[in-house]
């Protein structure tokens, strides 16, 4: 792999501070020396996210993911080592120097330039077909659905014709292997009929990367054939959570906002009104991964689901992701029409622009949500609808925030607002507005957790690395008894060299460290061993029974190991020393 000078690796990662790039995709809440957040990589409601600015480094105590700001924007934006650094780089300002990549970096680029040209001769293919004689049916449906010849040619829209090999003859005569066109999503394989297209007998709908690469497809089945949207499988260049349908043209819009919507036709019918703003997600529920994206373009997201019960729910469901990713989200309505594509064949494009003009906050469309599952003619439904809404007010951070929605709140629905003040405020006592993980104290719980025999070696080298990695001290007074060789193998013994390399040349840059790991794929298990909760420990004696106990825990495993290594020395003479060696531990007495 080809790769950078470390120091300028560290200049890049220097450049640009961890809080700040995480800031800006997930909404933050310091806490103590460290911020929280709702995890990007998993869905949650309570904020197990944590970002560290001395350390540089995050790491989620819910699913496990971590490392420093490159790993970071290696995991969301699925990027390779090189393509985060570049990232960064230019993020910073920073010029590159090129570099030549090795054999294989050349080979696995290759391959995934030949996937791309694959898949952008599959869409020529399937445009022609719609095009010539064979693709009447499917211009017939283009054409009934009102689409113009100059869109149907900027969207790249095909047939995919009514054979079930067509295409893979056609790209086989192109020069593609059976390995590209597999990779490229484009067919099916079994043992009875081979290799044959995965899709046939649909419209396609090209899909772009922002880039304007056809990374994928979206095929609609003409009849009533099942399923009635197919889209390509993921595959190396296609992440169906982190890519929109029609980014590559909204990107360049100049337009405040985003408008996202929930199939291929909605944007195509909203483009050609005029509506290059819009975008969709490709067959999949909104993602984090997709809200990151938008931000990249705007800050101002407007939904406009279909209005059916489904598409509104969907909606509710987007709302909480768009707010986590720093999105402004207000909910545009089509009725009485499903969605944009009937609203705007029925009343136009400047009647659609009111509606947008006139887009519901959307607290207030996720209360009227709400609203639909009480009775409110009657006084129990009515005090559970304002009990909840009372609960979604307190799960406002922001103060000033919090008080105007109170006031706007109990004015639409008829409240006495001291009344829904009150029950605010109860709402945040019974919750402790407690949205950050329990921090546990090593005083009692490392204690506890090494001296159970059930728990394993690993507890105590995490709390005894992360407790290292932020105390010289306790470094100087552990290193004496535990050397590298007495941690497990593996990353908990790399993470282990590492500290006890950089204490030796002064101190470790655990951003640094977790570089390393990063590019080989191992950030986020380097971050966890070393991303243990611990507070200070205000008792000495605490601290040297903490300190003892877990020293005590990994030596005598460390012992333990060598015991059953059979090293071919003399063994009466080892199990000698192993004796000493054990008895030695009764004796360990560690304070700072």
């Amino acid at each position: 792999m080809p790769r950078y000078s470390d120091e300028l690796i560290e200049e890049i990662r220097s450049r640009n501070d961890i809080v700040d790039v995480i800031g800006g995709i997930v909404k933050l809440k310091r806490s103590g020396s460290n911020y929280f957040g709702l995890c990007p990589f998993h869905s949650e409601k309570t904020g197990s996210f944590s970002v560290n600015r001395e350390k540089q480094m995050y790491h989620c105590f819910g699913c496990g993911v971590g490392g420093n700001v490159i790993s970071f924007v290696m995991d969301y934006e699925n990027y390779s080592f090189p393509e985060a650094v570049k990232y960064l780089a230019d993020r910073a300002g920073i010029t590159l120097p090129e570099l030549t990549d090795s054999e294989e970096d050349k080979r696995v680029h290759a391959f995934r330039e030949e996937v791309l040209k694959c898949l952008k001769s599959a869409a020529i293919y399937y445009h022609k077909r719609l095009k010539g004689p064979e693709g009447r049916l499917g211009m017939e449906y283009f054409k009934k659905r009102g689409l113009s010849d100059e869109t149907i040619r900027s969207f790249g829209l095909g047939y995919s014709g009514r054979g079930h090999d067509e295409a893979v003859k056609y790209l086989k005569e192109q020069g593609f292997s059976d390995r590209v066109i597999d990779a490229s999503g484009l067919c099916n394989i079994s043992e009875k009929y081979g290799m044959t297209d995965r899709f046939f007998n649909r419209v396609m709908f090209p899909i772009m990367d922002v880039n304007s690469k056809v990374i994928g497809f979206g095929g609609r089945v003409l009849g009533d054939g099942q399923p009635k949207y197919l889209n390509s499988p993921e595959t190396l260049v296609f992440d169906k959570s982190r890519n929109m349908y029609g980014m590559n043209i909204a990107r360049r819009s100049r337009k405040p906002y985003r408008i996202v919507c929930e199939g291929y036709m909605d944007v195509i019918s909203m483009h050609q009104a005029g509506f290059s703003e819009a975008v969709a997600s490709l067959g999949t529920a909104f993602t984090p991964g997709h809200a990151g994206l938008l931000r990249r373009y705007t800050n101002d997201v407007r939904l406009t689901y279909d209005s059916d019960s489904a598409g509104q729910k969907a909606a509710v469901r987007a709302v909480p992701i768009c707010k986590e990713a720093g999105l402004k989200t207000r909910i545009i309505h089509m009725d009485p029409y499903k969605d944009p594509d009937e609203f705007i064949k029925a009343l136009g494009a400047d009647e659609f622009q009111k509606r947008i003009d006139e887009a519901e906050n959307s607290f207030f469309f996720e209360l009227e949500y709400i609203k639909k599952d009480y009775d409110m003619s009657d006084p129990e439904g009515r005090t559970g609808f304002q009990t909840e809404v009372a609960r979604k007010l307190s799960d406002i951070d922001d103060e000033l925030g919090r008080d105007n929605y109170i006031s706007a709140v109990a004015s639409k629905y008829s409240i006495k607002e001291d009344a829904l003040r009150r029950a605010v405020a109860l709402s945040q006592e019974r919750s402790g507005r407690e949205t950050l993980p329990e921090r546990k104290r090593p005083s009692s719980v490392i204690h506890s957790d090494v001296k159970d025999e059930n728990a394993g070696t690993e507890k105590a080298e995490k709390y005894l690395l992360t407790w290292m990695s932020e105390d010289r001290r306790v470094y100087d007074a552990v290193q004496p008894y535990l050397g590298v060789e007495d941690y497990s193998e593996g990353v908990v013994r790399d993470m282990a060299a590492e500290i006890y390399s950089g204490y030796e040349r002064g101190a470790p840059k655990i951003a640094d460290i977790l570089t390393k790991f990063a590019q080989n794929e191992k950030a986020a298990e380097a971050a966890g061993i070393i991303s243990e909760r611990i507070d200070a420990i205000d008792s000495d004696t605490d601290r040297q029974r903490a300190l003892t106990d877990l020293v005590i825990k990994i030596k005598k495993t460390s012992l333990e190991r060598r015991k059953n290594t059979d090293d071919g020395g003399d063994p009466l003479k080892k199990a000698v020393e192993e004796k000493k060696a054990f008895a030695k531990l009764k004796n360990i007495r560690i304070s700072l």
